[in-house]
């Protein structure tokens, strides 16, 4: 894969080969601008490469309509997009015919449920145009379960968890591990612990894969993810 961004002096990404089997968990790391959220924006088709073909079960997604690839994806991104709505509308945006029970079900699996029962109003209070009064990780997790409830055969987290305390990111992450199993999973994260629990990781720099591996191998035979890790992962080692 070789794309760049309209009026880009170079491409952001260069020469990307990369194969995941159905399952398999895979944190993504780099440097800020090597092309990590590039890379995992490929995925639901928000661009399209300048050459290079990207297929999810032999099939290439440019042949695909948009609805029917975006339907088997969840993505969340460390910007939280929240509707003029109640709660439970929000989580259901992402299946709109969900029962009560399915939309409790993923706000306690993404750790939501704990601060949205004891509200006046629970699942029916509205979240305003500016979010007021739930914080941004109240909100993130709100969105994590909007992920949940869609049952997704791709999931994408891009730093999705930037705004959470280590404390919740570590309960919204055990819940994780079951949702993932079976699933195709692709993480963006800083924070050691996620990136360390993935199947493989893969390190890219200046738009390319320089290493894949899991962390014992890569710290000894990447120089960049040792410097990843000893710069921006072991800070946030929790």
């Amino acid at each position: 894969i070789v794309f760049s961004y309209p009026g880009a002096a170079q491409p952001a990404l260069r020469g990307i080969h990369l194969s995941v089997p159905a399952g398999q968990t895979v944190a993504v790391v780099g440097p800020n601008g090597s092309g990590k959220t590039t890379l995992v924006n490929l995925i639901p088709r928000f661009y399209d490469p300048d050459s290079g073909q990207i297929f999810i079960d032999g099939q290439d997604i440019h042949k695909a309509a948009l609805h029917s690839l975006r339907d088997q994806i969840s993505m969340v991104t460390q910007s939280v997009v929240t509707f003029n709505d109640t709660i439970a509308n929000n989580i259901a945006y992402s299946k709109p015919d969900a029962t009560m029970d399915e939309i409790v079900y993923a706000a306690r699996q993404a750790h939501a449920h704990e601060f949205i029962e004891p509200l006046p109003n629970g699942y029916q209070t509205v979240i305003g145009e500016n979010s007021a009064g739930f914080s941004g990780g109240q909100l993130q997790r709100i969105v994590i379960a909007r992920a949940i409830l869609k049952n997704p055969r791709i999931l994408i987290f891009d730093e999705a968890m930037s705004q959470i305390d280590a404390d919740s990111e570590s309960k919204i992450h055990a819940a994780l591990q079951d949702i993932m199993k079976g699933r195709t999973c692709f993480l963006i994260a800083h924070r050691f612990s996620t990136v360390i629990s993935a199947d493989r990781i893969v390190v890219i720099d200046n738009g390319r894969i320089v290493a894949d591996g899991k962390h014992d191998e890569l710290i000894k035979s990447s120089g960049v993810y040792k410097r990843l890790y000893e710069t921006q992962l072991i800070g946030t080692n929790q």
